[in-house]
């Protein structure tokens, strides 16, 4: 029996011929959908349901199961017969090929318009590979497809009160770009199906990864293939076409890599570190900047909350608005360190405790010492937009604020266990390595932002809360401690 391949496993194809195959042939070698995935998924979910009010007549098809997916088919059918103009979740085939709109109207006999919603706050290239499939499969049944448009998220939008479709959503026309694609579009469906059905795993080569799937690839490739240590696979920012340019001269690991392969500053520097297997220092820099801070030095993170659908008013969609800092204060080179902190723990708009505590807290001089200062600049700003009467006291505290990760980001401080990377995930286990994240119970920011609204703005976790809150502290804690044994390592060179 021939396999049918549906819409995702159509854009897995794209993606990578082998993942699609994996998914039809050896299911549990693709990797399950994590927490911090769902949560992405589950906040799509939710803004499809404001996008859907746009089409006040829409008939939702839709399936809670197994049985009723299997039936979608003939109740998509049923719902167009018996007169519905605009229909949600429905489902059409054609041969081997399926799969379910986000939105169909129908504009006259036969002819229909084809709308997907999307959450991100653009239309992309994907999304067009994604709507050709869909026009491709109702030209086979016999539809004319007139219009094809995004529904994604207005980046312009910003929360006053209650939250309306209209005004949360934009909408962009692909149509002419959707179209353009259809012959290719049929190619590639003739290629994904041969694929399906194949008895043999095409190429797993990365370099066959396209559509931004490059990372997402390579996690799995490695669950294919034994990779060696120190492999062109952990080169940063490596990308397909590189990959494929080094699997072509047959070279795997990091320290083979020719002096005159075409590679990025950054790159050259992690081969350096990585064929040289000794720490690179520029300590005369690394001294320099350290002696343009001012006591006393302040050791600042954020932990921030972001949705799609803001929460608070004067929030954007995806804007990121502080509930937690943690502040380890260092008053004088001799001083003992020093800890206060934050974590707003109720259903309200963080911003104005936050900021009232932090006021009183950070003293009006000294560096404030960051790690990507960028991210807490955009907090502060945010901020003090929020709580206007705070504006001041942010735009001064900016004017403040240091880089600790600048020795790291310009590679006066380089090692080959960095991998490439400045985060200080990768720079603390190799500076610092008595101090690790792994014994937490959070351990990463995705997780803080996703337990934290979970548990105080969503209700999800009442049973949990307050380990969970006792959680945050200590992983937001460790974020600013980690800064402060960092800048003494560096200190001490």
């Amino acid at each position: 029996m021939k396999m049918q391949i549906s819409k995702s496993e159509y854009m897995m194809f794209l993606k990578h011929p082998a993942w699609l195959w994996l998914k039809k042939h050896d299911k549990a070698k693709l990797p399950p959908v994590d927490d911090n995935t769902q949560a992405i998924f589950d906040a799509g979910n939710l803004f499809e349901s404001y996008a859907e009010q746009l089409f006040p007549d829409g008939v939702k098809i839709g399936f809670n199961d197994y049985n009723e997916y299997l039936s979608l088919p003939e109740r998509t059918s049923k719902a167009l017969s018996d007169g519905a103009k605009t229909i949600f979740q429905g489902r059409f085939e054609y041969d081997q090929l399926t799969f379910i709109c986000d939105v169909i109207q129908i504009v006259d006999t036969n002819v229909v318009d084809l709308i997907e919603i999307k959450s991100s706050t653009k239309a992309k290239a994907d999304h067009e590979f994604d709507l050709a499939f869909q026009m491709v499969v109702l030209e086979n049944c016999g539809y004319e497809v007139r219009n094809i448009s995004v529904v994604h998220v207005n980046n312009q939008f910003v929360r006053n009160g209650e939250v309306k479709a209209s005004d949360i959503t934009a909408t962009t026309d692909v149509s002419e770009a959707v179209k353009s694609k259809r012959d290719l579009t049929k190619q590639h469906i003739e290629q994904a199906l041969k694929v399906a059905n194949s008895q043999t795993i095409p190429d797993i080569s990365s370099s066959h990864a396209r559509l931004g799937s490059f990372n997402e690839w390579v996690d799995i490739y490695r669950g294919l293939k034994p990779v060696e240590p120190e492999s062109i696979y952990d080169l940063c920012v490596v990308g397909a076409e590189r990959v494929g340019k080094l699997e072509k001269l047959r070279i795997t690991k990091i320290s083979d890599i020719p002096d005159d392969f075409e590679l990025s500053d950054k790159q050259k520097l992690q081969v350096k570190a990585t064929k040289l297997n000794q720490l690179i220092l520029e300590k005369y820099k690394i001294k320099e900047y350290l002696d343009s801070f001012t006591f006393p030095l302040y050791f600042f993170d954020y932990e921030t909350l972001a949705s799609i659908v803001p929460y608070f008013d004067g929030l954007k969609p995806y804007q990121q608005l502080a509930f937690q800092y943690s502040l380890h204060i260092l008053d004088s080179p001799d001083a003992e360190l020093r800890h206060v902190e934050y974590l707003h723990r109720e259903n309200s708009n963080p911003a104005g405790p936050l900021s009232k505590t932090l006021q009183s807290q950070i003293g009006d001089s000294g560096s404030v010492i960051t790690w990507n200062m960028s991210f807490e600049k955009n907090c502060n700003t945010l901020l003090g937009s929020i709580a206007s009467e705070y504006a001041d006291f942010y735009e001064k505290l900016n004017e403040r604020i240091v880089d600790l990760m600048i020795p790291f980001s310009k590679g006066w401080y380089a090692h080959k266990d960095f991998y490439g990377s400045a985060s200080i995930k990768n720079v603390l286990p190799v500076v610092v390595p008595e101090l690790s994240y792994k014994a937490l119970g959070i351990q990463e920011g995705g997780s803080a932002q996703r337990l934290w609204m979970d548990a105080v703005l969503d209700g999800k976790r009442d049973d949990q809360k307050e380990q969970i809150l006792g959680d945050l502290v200590e992983y937001c804690g460790l974020d600013t401690l980690a800064m402060v044994e960092i800048y003494k390592k560096l200190r001490s060179l």
